[in-house]
């Protein structure tokens, strides 16, 4: 396996073309307790819309594994000539935060794929099976690695816990990366050692900290479940208009912080409200239900919905802000069981930049 000697990196917006998508079949069940067969369906859903629009990767623990979603696949009418099996062992399958990361290399006119470390969101003891993900991935794809040192250290790093506009601007949490008590990623790295970090190896140029991300998002706060570019100039922004629920202030503070930020050329970022569904609880937990991790392919918009009159009003806003694509939704209630919806499962592989 090669490494990249080059540092122009990029990370395209979720919206630009991508070469494949990347899930993990579901297996712990701890993840999702008493729910793993409803849970297998909502991933035939899901691939069944993914593959319509470009190739899926599905990470499998063993071939037993992959028969097992096969099977689900087959039933759900998706095209086999679009779906991919990586058998690569694994703890978890939260794709977006354990999977491959992927940046473009303008000056090389390729894709490499950005080593961060995984550590389980420093919250759980299983996660060695899942660190090793992006390098199986790039030896078996044959792509450069990218490994992340900053100050002479390895960064860990969630996808889930930023967002791109493509153009230089990235988004991210306080709560998420900066406390110094709670599930802490990267002790003693400061807000300018993760903006140096950022513009070095996502060549984002413009980091937007917003402040608390929602309650119940065992990630402790990551963006996707709180604040998503749709284009280049614009987000949709979680909002919550019960001001007894415990979203409310936190939600009304990072609309406060986003209506004084500035996008990487200097203009005002448009900002649309996104409402939240109705709480959803587990055994008193509350789940972090949010529209927000929705995910962008080439066709399609896949958005979570939970049974609630606000499903509707949320596809509708999505389907007016991504026009090129159908914005579908997705059962997500059995889930979020596991903390996370459709934007945690899922990793996009762009393709190499013109």
């Amino acid at each position: 396996m090669r490494q990249t000697q080059s540092m122009q990196l990029l990370m395209p917006a979720e919206w630009e073309r991508h070469d494949a998508t990347w899930i993990s079949w579901p297996a712990n069940l701890t993840d999702w307790p008493g729910k793993i067969a409803p849970v297998s369906w909502a991933f035939g859903e899901m691939a069944r819309k993914i593959s319509q629009g470009e190739m899926l990767h599905i990470i499998v623990n063993s071939a037993n594994h992959e028969a097992k979603a096969h099977r689900i696949l087959q039933r759900a009418g998706v095209d086999f000539k679009h779906i991919r099996f990586f058998r690569f062992p694994s703890n978890r399958g939260w794709t977006r935060d354990s999977g491959p990361m992927f940046v473009q290399r303008p000056s090389e006119k390729d894709v490499a794929i950005i080593r961060f470390r995984f550590t389980a969101w420093a919250r759980y003891p299983d996660w060695k099976k899942d660190d090793a993900t992006p390098p199986r991935a790039a030896k078996t794809l044959k792509l450069p690695i990218v490994p992340v040192r900053f100050k002479d250290r390895e960064v860990v790093l969630e996808g889930g816990s930023i967002d791109v506009n493509g153009k230089g601007t990235l988004l991210t949490t306080e709560e998420c990366l900066l406390d110094e008590s709670v599930q802490v990623r990267n002790p003693r790295f400061t807000r300018n050692d993760y903006n140096e970090m950022f513009k070095t190896y996502l060549g984002a140029t413009n980091v937007l900290w917003l402040g608390h991300g929602i309650t119940g998002d065992d990630t402790h706060g990551h963006v996707d479940d709180l604040c998503r570019f749709v284009n280049s100039h614009t987000v949709v922004l979680s909002q919550e208009k019960n001001s007894h629920d415990e979203n409310y202030k936190a939600l009304k503070d990072n609309l406060a912080r986003l209506q004084g930020m500035r996008l990487e050329n200097g203009s005002k970022i448009d900002i649309v409200a996104l409402p939240m569904p109705s709480p959803l609880f587990f055994n008193g937990m509350r789940l972090p239900a949010s529209y927000a991790n929705f995910y962008i392919n080439n066709s399609f918009v896949i958005v979570p919905t939970f049974n609630d009159p606000n499903d509707r009003i949320a596809l509708g806003i999505l389907s007016e802000l991504m026009k090129d694509r159908t914005v579908v939704g997705i059962h997500a209630v059995d889930l979020v069981l596991g903390f996370g919806t459709l934007h945690c499962l899922t990793q996009q592989q762009p393709g190499s930049p013109s």
